[in-house]
């Protein structure tokens, strides 16, 4: 499985740096990422999303609060990071030891639906993905987002999203 032609697993080390690169090289493909100044977090297979504060966030200095726009595109990227993770692993795997496959496309939008709990306030926020469905035209996930307190979200998202077709070569 190692792809050595060898039955030894591959250090922890190197499976670690290469899960990291794969990552990486997913969340660089979304410009908007660097714009929100999003990271990502990886556990295992668990991915959390961290959007900093920053002023530039603020959508309502009278209150101050999170601007709408800011908090529906932090859960857009983080589904859209999170399906590619969960779906796109093999592909972003062959990327990462081949080299000279052609990177991994991005799922797209078809439809994004935001529900405003509360007010996020100006300070950290963090979010999660859960794939709901996992088809090979189209996939759903919800994502659900928090500051202080994960069981208390202050927005939370259902999206739809087109899967890019399979690279050439790949039958199933």
């Amino acid at each position: 499985m190692s792809g050595t032609g060898q039955g030894r697993p591959e250090p922890v080390q190197v499976v670690k740096q290469r899960r990291d690169a794969a990552l990486a090289g997913l969340v660089a493909r979304v410009p908007y990422i660097r714009f929100l100044g999003v990271s990502f977090e990886r556990r295992g297979d668990e991915l959390t999303a961290v959007m900093p504060f920053e002023d530039k966030l603020i959508g309502n200095p009278m209150l101050p609060a999170l601007h709408g726009g800011a908090t529906a595109g932090f859960l857009e990227v983080t589904a859209i990071i999170g399906l590619g993770w969960a779906l796109l692993w093999d592909e972003i795997e062959g990327v990462e030891r081949g080299g000279a496959q052609a990177p991994v496309r991005l799922p797209k939008t078809i439809d994004f639906t935001v529900d405003y709990l509360r007010s996020g306030l100006p300070r950290d926020a963090y979010a999660r993905a859960h794939v709901t469905r996992a088809g090979r035209r189209y996939s759903s996930v919800r994502v659900a987002a928090w500051q202080d307190n994960r069981d208390r979200p202050f927005a939370e998202a259902t999206g739809h999203f087109l899967m890019p077709a399979r690279a050439a070569g790949k039958d199933g």
